[in-house]
């Protein structure tokens, strides 16, 4: 179906432009006057016809679309239209990308079009949560209730990652700053050094003196082509790590380094079984059928090997086992989560249950993040210090030979006086 870029005027004589989707310029024009609007403009956007993608690519910001959520479900709570809640959005949107969606998303509506159908243009921005909790709402009559959860989800999600990124921060600065000093140090400074040895007759240098040396050699001489080499090296090592990340047996390889890696594989698992707890329990609690929820935690924990444990519980789940036996036979579910979801499938409360276990597990994330940044801090300090040490005492050794030496020499003059 063709799309139109149009400009009307509404009753309050406001200018208004928008984008939507119609069987050509006569039936979108019919459409608006119908709603009381005057048309000044209407436009086929270019290289759009039948079977056309969406004209709005890419993603949007997870903070955007938080607070965009938020005044959804306000606005819908307050008895607002759709279409009144979707041209409010619009207006507000900072995001030029969402406004375009929105604007999109309001013309669908207009349209006869589901408000789930509509959002499910853009699965870039709209995942499979977010279109299962507003679908879900839409069936029950219950979408502010469904907006509001799925609010509180996105803010809860925002606040986690926001955490996590502001706790690894701080160690990738350091640790910079620790490479840019030390490379400084082997390509600026240490061939001067080496310079002065050599004019000073040195020939043979410790172990550690010569480490350094073959380092400065090799980032310093053959410039730039050895150096544009080395560049261009690095870029096709991490581009085909990427690559490699992409294809299914790499995504598993990774996602399995992420969940056995010290220290921060722990720090994962548990991030991801509280979003596998809030997203389950977010979608049970708004009516979701199991099968269905679990389908959807599947594709929004971001780990290949949880989302196949939580697939193949859903299919023995579907055969009439309970929830907790796969989970458990699956050795990723620790036993605390195991109980509670048993507990909470037994009492008809999982819903709640779900809810503890992902509150249980945002706090195990602070707790860690807490004391992780402060084992870091020091940890940095000692790596920077350690390696300024190394090349401190690695440039001393050869000059307390050269002093020795001469005081040696000195002696022997004066003995043989």
């Amino acid at each position: 179906m063709p799309t139109f870029q149009y400009t009307v005027r509404d009753q309050s004589g406001k200018i208004v432009t928008k984008v939507g989707e119609a069987d050509n310029q006569k039936v979108l024009s019919n459409h608006l006057k119908e709603q009381g609007y005057t048309v000044t403009k209407i436009k086929q956007v270019k290289g759009q016809g039948a079977g056309a993608r969406s004209p709005v690519r890419g993603s949007v910001k997870l903070t955007e679309l938080s607070v965009y959520c938020r005044q959804f479900s306000t606005m819908v709570d307050a008895g607002v239209s759709l279409v009144r809640c979707l041209s409010v959005l619009q207006e507000q949107a900072t995001s030029t990308r969402l406004k375009r969606i929105t604007a999109d998303i309001q013309a669908e509506v207009e349209a006869g079009n589901s408000l789930s159908k509509a959002m499910s243009k853009y699965p870039r921005v709209f995942n499979s949560l977010f279109i299962g909790l507003v679908k879900a709402g839409e069936v029950g009559g219950v979408l502010e209730e469904s907006l509001q959860r799925l609010s509180h989800f996105l803010e809860k999600d925002v606040e986690l990652r926001r955490k996590v990124k502001a706790a690894m921060t701080y160690p990738a600065i350091v640790m910079v700053v620790a490479v840019l000093i030390v490379v400084g140090l082997v390509t600026f400074i240490l061939p001067k050094f080496f310079k002065l040895f050599e004019e000073l007759g040195v020939k043979e240098f410790p172990a550690m003196t010569l480490f350094l040396k073959n380092a400065s050699d090799f980032l310093t001489m053959g410039f730039p082509t050895r150096q544009i080499g080395i560049g261009i090296g690095v870029f096709l090592v991490i581009f085909a790590l990427k690559m490699f990340g992409r294809t299914k047996v790499g995504r598993k390889f990774y996602d399995i380094l992420k969940l056995k890696f010290p220290v921060f594989g722990k720090l994962n698992h548990k991030v991801a079984l509280a979003r596998f707890s809030r997203t389950l329990g977010t979608l049970l609690t708004s009516g979701v059928p199991i099968l269905q929820a679990m389908e959807t935690v599947a594709g929004t924990v971001d780990n290949v090997i949880l989302s196949d444990a939580i697939m193949h519980a859903r299919a023995r789940i579907r055969e009439g086992d309970k929830i907790g036996e796969p989970l458990k036979k699956s050795g990723l579910f620790p036993p605390m989560v195991v109980q509670m979801i048993s507990i909470g499938e037994e009492s008809g409360a999982l819903d709640n249950m779900l809810t503890k276990v992902a509150e249980f597990y945002e706090q195990e994330v602070d707790a860690a993040l807490e004391s992780l940044t402060a084992a870091i801090e020091p940890l940095m300090i000692v790596f920077l210090g350690g390696c300024v040490g190394f090349i401190v005492i690695a440039m001393f050794m050869p000059m307390i030979s050269i002093i020795q030496s001469l005081s040696g020499g000195g002696d022997e003059d004066g003995g043989g006086e």
